[in-house]
């Protein structure tokens, strides 16, 4: 079963060319227009679980992240050959982004 959030997710992936990604925050504005702000940790509890499930591929810097334990801008896009199915127990929280 899922959420209106988790179908609005599949669905903007499923009209999308392969390897193609989108930003959680035109999921927000397609639920809720006018305070999409609201809505973007519900997403990303959603975008979590689906990942989890195997149906999406949660995207950071445009590489596949852990979806237990990536933080900071991501993106969704759906899965491709050759996505790692699981990660090793590193998190990919970002801390390359500190060196910046």
């Amino acid at each position: 079963m899922t959420t209106p959030i988790q179908d609005t997710i599949l669905s903007q992936l499923a009209g999308l060319p392969a390897g193609k990604s989108i930003d959680p925050m035109s999921v927000a504005k397609a639920i809720q227009p006018e305070r999409w702000q609201r809505l973007l940790g519900h997403i990303r509890t959603d975008a979590v679980e689906l990942a989890k499930q195997g149906q999406i591929v949660i995207l950071r810097h445009n590489k596949p992240a852990n979806p237990e334990k990536f933080r900071g801008v991501y993106r969704l896009r759906l899965p491709m050959e050759g996505d790692p199915t699981s990660f090793p127990d590193v998190a990919d929280d970002g801390a390359d982004d500190a060196e910046d």
